[in-house]
């Protein structure tokens, strides 16, 4: 049993956080669960994750490559969730692109269908 801390920064293994979503063993429960295994699956390049957890309906507003892309160009570095409300989650992604620091930082709203939550939109801030 690995006992590697997930990518999402919870403080638990991977097998007991991110890792079920990951595999389809189960549905992440609430939106900010959903994003921090969106955030895993970044550090992780698990780009058919990052495709299926996206909303149908906005799927044809992103490439697979492009996600695949912007996932392997960067080193994810840590996550932080500012706030989690009902659909909402906002967040603050750390990366290096190259020897730079960068800083990814959204409210993201989530919605859930056929009692599966995805990523629906995000507003971003500088």
């Amino acid at each position: 049993m690995s006992t590697s801390l997930c990518p999402c920064f919870s403080g638990k293994p991977y097998i007991e956080c991110c890792q079920p979503y990951h595999l389809q063993i189960a549905l992440a429960p609430t939106p900010e669960q959903l994003m921090r295994s969106r955030y895993s699956a970044y550090a992780l390049h698990l780009v058919d994750y990052l495709w299926e957890t996206t909303h149908p309906a906005k799927r044809h507003l992103y490439s697979k490559a492009d996600i695949e892309n912007w996932a392997k160009e960067n080193h994810w570095t840590k996550l932080e969730i500012v706030a989690a409300k009902k659909d909402v989650v906002e967040f603050k992604a750390f990366y290096q692109h190259g020897l730079k620091e960068f800083t990814h930082h959204e409210r993201s709203v989530f919605k859930k269908e056929a009692g599966k939550w995805y990523y629906f939109s995000g507003e971003h801030f500088n």
